[in-house]
C-alpha cells in the first residue's frame, strides 16, 4: 500500500503523513511498513542545525499512523477518524537523514472502539524507538457511552 492508498485509511496528508509505504497488513492484527528519510525532509534544517535527526514526536506519529492502518483496514472502518490518547515512548537512537525507518505496529486488544497496541521503529536493523499506545475511534466508542 503506497502513500496514495494510505489516504483511504488514515487522515494525515503531506507534510504530516509519516508513512511512505505499508508492506504487510493483517487487519485488526498488525501493519508493517516504512518511512524513507530523505535529506530534504522539512524538519531536518530546524532539528537540529548541523546535526539533523527526526524529531521524537514525528517518530511517535509514524508509529501511531501505522497502528491506525492496522485498525482501519478492518471491515467497515476504512477512513474513520482516530484519536491517540496515551503513549509510553522510548527513544533508543537518533533517526538520521538517508535512513529508512522500518515500522511494525501490533494490535494487542481491540474492543468497543478502543485499541491498545505497541509499535517499534528500526533503522539499520537496530531498534530506534518503541511505543505502547491507546488509540480510539470516537464514532464507535460513543455507541457504548451511557446515554
Amino acid at each position: 500500500m503506497n502513500a496514495e492508498a494510505l489516504k483511504d485509511y488514515q487522515p494525515n496528508r503531506y507534510p504530516f503523513l509519516m508513512i511512505d509505504c505499508v508492506t504487510d497488513v493483517e487487519p485488526g492484527k498488525y501493519a508493517k511498513g516504512y518511512k524513507n528519510l530523505s535529506n530534504n525532509e522539512w524538519y531536518f534544517p530546524i532539528h537540529f542545525p548541523g546535526r539533523p535527526n527526526m524529531p521524537g514526536a514525528l517518530q511517535l506519529e509514524a508509529m501511531a499512523q501505522m497502528l491506525t492502518v492496522a485498525i482501519t483496514t478492518q471491515e467497515g472502518l476504512k477512513g474513520m477518524v482516530t484519536h491517540a490518547l496515551q503513549h509510553t515512548v522510548r527513544f533508543r537512537k537518533e533517526v538520521l537523514p538517508g535512513e529508512c525507518l522500518q515500522i511494525e505496529a501490533y494490535v494487542d486488544s481491540w474492543r468497543r472502539g478502543i485499541c491498545k497496541g505497541h509499535a517499534t521503529g528500526y533503522t539499520n536493523g537496530t531498534i530506534a524507538c518503541e511505543a505502547d499506545m491507546l488509540i480510539t475511534i470516537p464514532e464507535i466508542l460513543e455507541q457504548f457511552l451511557p446515554k
